[in-house]
């Protein structure tokens, strides 16, 4: 049975030493964030992660939900512990304390949403859900939709759900086909099926609150036409009190590859009842209001899933004997030594430190700027994020992934088998490459809309912040320039060179563009997961300088930051050439020769 232990020491060095959150006092709310504070926060939500939720892991995955008489049962446990995280109040850490919320740092809930994820990616889609609808209504809701929904959304005595995808569309939301007929009371009858609809379904909360994309009688033809509707599982009457069964159903429950603790229903909808949010053919923006957060909530899965995998991968590296060290016996009372001593396997595990270390410190500076955009209505924080984001959903889902795949090797054939539960955490990361938008979306995304965006200004701004901080580090230790600054200088230059090739090849023919895009989310990951890792180096050499007691920590940070700006972040050169090649190596082939 796989085990799990919340990285708290290294949140707070990411939060205190790295990004400062308490020296950010024109950010309403990082004023009260002081390292004892956060550190008490994340201390009791650990707990919550690893005793309550943790062990429910491989019960959802073995058990998954049942579909009886239109009702879906979530596995053993499940109830018991979504109302433990709902009494603690940890839905409620982000939201707004007018409906119920505590107010807190979008970054705080992200930091403590890393440990819920780990511990059990699948029951904390639950919550999550709820939250993303819970900040659609609260953005574009009426006022009287936010009193009726929000503070039992904000508790998850109501869940909640995105609709958004059907049997014959995906990605392209203008094909869709569910209607909303208006009625005389100003409510619509929503009709149609959607699909994959995650936690659409459960016997956790006494009512769900589905929010459902459709087109009305007159809407025009593509995404524009969309309106978005509140659509309830049970109507709610004028006193708040639960009313009629809704006209909808789970039509279905999806066989999946992981994730199976939650409900991924098929949602049917025969004229039931919804009330449109904000203006009509306007449900897009509405929409896309929670992409930002999303999107970065799905990187977090996918590196939270990685982190779960290394911590249990390098436990058995450190207890597996087999072989000797070729350089002298290491454990000469034992028949043989344990494969941690093996060049292959330290690669193996410095691969999976390094980038999930990076990739917490990369999630929380975009948790931050999305605080700093909402909070303090910072524009330039809005623009750079928005760039950032299908780096962040992207990147870290891929990389997500992989260091989950490279955990289970580690564990060889023990990590193949069930037992181990190594593979649950494969299979489980999967799913993050794929929703909230494909992981190939989110490169054409970035490079078709996020790199032109505003005249280019938000990329040239990340360029700027880069050579900034090159330039206000180098000189002052020649081996930290060698170390870090030389590698992230490099790697910015291969980034700045593969902007230059799209704008050079891109307008004459989009496909040489397109044909890199992937390349190019990598190449722009690797740079920022560098320019973190410069920074994280930085913090620690500081904090040895000025006397902390665990230097083991600090010189281990130190170690792995070097390791990664040697190992992993040279790969910008590679994505560099591939995206240099053009389209034609992509294209060559007629459709028919596939």
């Amino acid at each position: 049975m796989p085990s799990y232990t919340a990285p708290v020491k290294d949140q707070i060095f990411v939060l205190h030493d790295v990004l400062k959150i308490a020296e950010q006092q024109d950010v309403p709310g990082y004023d009260e964030l002081d390292r004892e504070t956060t550190e008490a926060i994340l201390e009791e939500a650990a707990k919550l992660a690893e005793n309550v939720l943790a062990p429910l892991n491989a019960v959802g995955d073995e058990q998954g939900c049942t579909l009886e008489n239109g009702v879906v049962r979530t596995p053993k446990g499940f109830k018991d512990a979504f109302d433990q995280v709902r009494d603690g109040g940890w839905t409620a850490l982000d939201c707004d304390p007018e409906y119920g919320g505590q107010g807190l740092p979008y970054l705080i809930s992200t930091a403590v949403g890393e440990y819920f994820s780990a511990a059990n990616m699948a029951f904390n889609m639950y919550q999550g859900l709820t939250h993303g609808a819970y900040n659609a209504i609260h953005a574009h809701g009426s006022d009287e939709q936010k009193a009726t929904y929000l503070p039992k959304m904000v508790t998850c005595e109501w869940g909640g759900t995105m609709n958004l995808t059907e049997p014959h569309c995906g990605t392209d939301l203008g094909l869709i086909r569910t209607k909303a007929v208006p009625q005389e009371d100003g409510s619509y009858q929503i009709t149609g099926n959607k699909i994959w609809i995650s936690a659409g379904e459960h016997d956790m909360c006494e009512n769900i609150i589905h929010l459902v994309l459709a087109k009305l009688p007159d809407a025009p033809e593509g995404v524009k036409g969309i309106s978005l509707f509140i659509v309830p599982k049970f109507l709610v009457n004028e006193d708040g009190s639960l009313g009629a069964r809704n006209s909808l159903s789970c039509g279905g429950l999806e066989k999946k590859m992981g994730i199976h603790g939650n409900a991924t229903c098929v949602m049917n909808y025969d004229g039931a009842t919804g009330y449109l949010v904000g203006e009509p053919h306007k449900g897009m923006r509405a929409m896309f209001t929670m992409m930002n957060e999303a999107r970065l909530g799905v990187g977090l899965q996918g590196y939270a899933q990685g982190e779960v995998a290394y911590q249990n991968a390098l436990g058995f590296a450190q207890e597996r004997l087999q072989g000797r060290d070729v350089t002298g016996v290491a454990a000469p009372d034992k028949p043989a030594d344990p494969i941690i001593v093996h060049p292959d396997v330290r690669r193996n595990l410095m691969d999976q430190k390094s980038i999930t270390e990076g990739a917490r410190a990369f999630t929380f500076w975009g948790a931050s700027l999305i605080d700093r955009s909402h909070r303090a209505g910072d524009d330039a924080a809005e623009g750079l994020i928005s760039l950032l984001t299908p780096v962040i959903k992207g990147f870290l889902t891929d990389k997500g992934f992989e260091t989950a795949v490279l955990a289970q090797q580690t564990l060889g054939g023990s990590g193949f088998t069930r037992e181990w539960g190594m593979e649950q955490f494969v299979r489980d990361a999967r799913i993050t490459m794929i929703y909230e938008g494909t992981n190939g979306i989110q490169s054409l995304d970035l490079v078709g809309r996020k790199l032109g965006q505003d005249g280019g200004k938000h990329v040239m701004a990340f360029f700027e912040l880069v050579k900034g901080f090159i330039a206000e580090t180098k000189g002052k230790d020649a081996q930290f320039d060698a170390q870090f600054i030389e590698p992230l200088k490099a790697a910015s230059k291969d980034l700045q060179a593969a902007g230059m090739y799209f704008m050079q090849n891109g307008m004459k023919n989009p496909n040489n563009a397109l044909s890199g895009s992937y390349d190019f989310m990598h190449l722009f990951g690797h740079v920022c997961l560098g320019l973190m890792w410069a920074r994280m180096a930085l913090a620690a050499q500081t904090c040895l300088d000025e006397g902390a007691s665990d230097v083991a920590f600090y010189q281990t940070k130190i170690a792995t930051g070097r390791y990664y700006m040697a190992r992993q972040l040279p790969m910008t050169a590679t994505h560099l050439a591939r995206i240099q090649s053009g389209a034609e190596p992509v294209m060559a082939l007629d459709a028919a020769n596939f």
